[in-house]
């Protein structure tokens, strides 16, 4: 391992060790980014686990939806930082950045949103988000009522809550295993190309 500290709690599995699957993933993800996220290394310490959270993250962030790709990182910037994760704020801001084409609003989401340079679309998506992630049991027709006034379908709506909640979980996970982001998602997108 290359970084001076530990990336978790946990151990992490070499790579070579894993199951094919696993390694293939992890390798082509390393080709593409020019590095293995650690999130990918932590969860290698049980395969199973592994497949389902990938299995459950791509079915979320990779489909075509109402919500664009940046809308999506940008709940899951807002839902980790009212979280206090670490790990996905800083990579998921990093993604954010670069889906957005923008280098201040992940630090702006991460920080408050409401005062972020975003359209009143996404601050009715992110108040939401976060009511989901830290009250949802007080979600009432209300507030489907003020997402539909932004033009959210009813299957838009379910997706704001899908990805709030699976990385409501994954905040909870990164922050139990103490799971350290890469030096490398910290200056991703913050300059031009």
């Amino acid at each position: 391992m290359n970084a001076p500290h530990a990336i978790s709690r946990y151990p992490v599995p070499d790579v070579g060790a894993l199951p094919e699957d696993i390694r293939t993933r992890i390798l082509k993800v390393q080709e593409k980014s020019g590095f293995v996220p650690n999130v990918f290394l932590a969860l290698a310490h049980r395969p199973d686990e592994f497949r389902a959270f990938f299995a459950y993250h791509d079915a979320l962030m990779e489909k075509d939806s109402g919500l664009t790709k940046a809308e999506r990182e940008m709940i899951v910037v807002a839902v980790a930082g009212a979280n206090g994760c670490q790990y996905c704020v800083v990579a998921h801001g990093a993604i954010l950045r670069i889906r957005a084409k923008n280098p201040l609003i992940a630090d702006q989401v991460a920080i408050n949103y409401r005062e972020a340079d975003i359209t009143p679309r996404q601050r009715a998506m992110l108040d939401f988000a976060l009511k989901v992630a830290e009250d949802s049991r007080a979600i009432d027709e209300r507030d489907f009522a003020a997402l539909r006034a932004h033009g959210f379908t009813d299957d838009d709506i379910w997706d704001i809550a899908s990805v709030t909640a699976f990385f409501s979980l994954s905040n909870r996970f990164a922050n139990f295993v103490a799971l350290r982001p890469n030096d490398e998602f910290y200056l991703m997108g913050r300059a031009p190309k």
